[in-house]
């Protein structure tokens, strides 16, 4: 359970320290999810949703429409009389046009653009702006692989500027359903946020909840624990004692701060300390004698390690007297 609660906790507090702040918000999460409910039966655009009808559909039938309309348009420029060169893929080979793949990098025609309107697995246009770059690659590529004098470029030329005037005419329609799926995708983030930050919040509140009641037991546990400790005997409190004299000065103030904390009321003033053992609560003098124990083990430890540095360095200081001293010698009585 501790290890659960613990991974909640974490959880949100990485998402309340990586989320961005809103500038203003009012309310909290719970009030916004209520307000976001009112207006889910409405667009924000204005006017109200078909009933029963979701908005990815109503936004998919704009589309569909205008696919439709772009289809007309299509539909008028491949039958201009001028249209039949650009109908089908480039027969490259046939015209033995073996430049032609490195002038043109992207080969597109008419059919091709047909059969990817009417693809439904998913991998056709997304939307009317791809269909109108693909129709405006046809042209650009016979302009660019024919020379401008040439009948190819003067038709495609043409009908590119026929296109472009049809094109006009459809893009105001274009543009406001681009707005719409642009304040659509907002709203709909918006909401997604509102949403996590109401679920987060619920989860904070629900794990405050259990961390408060865990510690309540933990308390209730305390005591019990408390209350079965075995009373300290006077011999043992006169070893505490002396324990606690033979600390240094900074294990001395940790020695302290643990009495202070089961005891309030307890201050530490001047050099000397007077405490009553008699006065300390037997988990207190439990924690000090733990403590103490601890701490005197470390000292006898540290004290051990000083000692056989200091042997070290005095054999290390005589080991170097002692070789001046064979170096003298070797100069006084030459062999």
């Amino acid at each position: 359970m501790a290890d659960e609660l613990e991974l909640r906790v974490n959880e949100v507090l990485e998402y309340y320290a990586t989320r961005k702040q809103p500038k203003t918000s009012k309310g909290s999460s719970g009030s916004k999810v209520r307000e976001m409910d009112k207006f889910s039966g409405s667009n924000h655009s204005g006017g109200k949703l078909v009933e029963g009808c979701p908005k990815e559909v109503i936004c998919s039938k704009r589309m569909q429409e205008l696919m439709r309309q772009f289809g007309t348009i299509l539909k008028q420029i491949s039958q201009h009389k001028w249209a039949w060169p650009f109908m089908e893929p480039v027969d490259v080979k046939g015209l033995g046009l073996d430049d032609y793949h490195e002038v043109i990098k992207r080969p597109m025609d008419f059919s091709t653009i047909k059969n990817q309107m009417e693809e439904k697995d998913g991998s056709g246009y997304k939307n009317v702006r791809e269909i109108y770059a693909d129709v405006r690659l046809v042209f650009s590529n016979a302009m660019a692989y024919n020379d401008d004098r040439t009948d190819i470029h003067v038709m495609a030329k043409t009908l590119l500027e026929k296109f472009e005037e049809k094109w006009l005419q459809l893009l105001p329609k274009v543009v406001e359903e681009e707005a719409r799926q642009k304040e659509d995708e907002a709203w709909d983030l918006a909401k997604m946020q509102i949403f996590q930050e109401a679920s987060y919040e619920k989860m904070a509140k629900d794990t405050s909840s259990e961390l408060d009641e865990l510690n309540f037991h933990l308390e209730k546990l305390r005591e019990l624990v408390i209350q079965k400790c075995r009373k300290m005997s006077t011999k043992e409190k006169r070893e505490l004692s002396a324990g606690l004299s033979s600390l240094s000065p900074e294990d001395l103030n940790k020695a302290l701060e643990i009495i202070a904390q089961n005891n309030p009321i307890f201050r530490a003033t001047g050099e000397e300390v007077d405490l009553d053992m008699d006065a300390q609560s037997e988990s207190t003098l439990w924690k000090l004698k733990l403590f103490v124990k601890g701490a005197l083990e470390l000292q006898a430890k540290n004290s051990a390690s000083k000692a056989d540095d200091t042997i070290k360095r005095k054999k290390e200081i005589y080991d170097a007297v002692a070789k001046t001293a064979r170096k003298r010698n070797k100069k006084i009585h030459p062999m």
